[in-house]
């Protein structure tokens, strides 16, 4: 198991960015949460497989439209395995 942190820059904010983590991380079987932030990036933490977490993320860069990822900046963090499921936070 490998859970990561990640800051989301570029226009992620108001174009369904958050909804599309979300399900992206429903097809990878991935846990955690997503939420944005006041500075216009979008934060995630991300937990599963280590597979499914490099393509999480490989998913995440290549975006979907109207949104469009300029960077995404991971830290490789603690795994918790304490959520259920992957989330939207306000």
């Amino acid at each position: 198991m490998k859970r990561i942190q990640g800051i989301v820059s570029g226009k992620v904010q108001g174009v369904g960015f958050r909804n599309f983590t979300q399900q992206t991380a429903a097809e990878e079987n991935m846990k955690g949460w997503v939420r944005n932030l006041p500075d216009g990036t979008v934060e995630f933490e991300a937990e599963g497989d280590e597979k499914a977490v490099e393509t999480f993320v490989k998913r995440l860069k290549k975006g979907q439209f109207p949104a469009k990822v300029e960077a995404i900046v991971t830290n490789n963090i603690q795994v918790l395995n304490e959520e259920k499921d992957f989330r939207v936070r306000p």
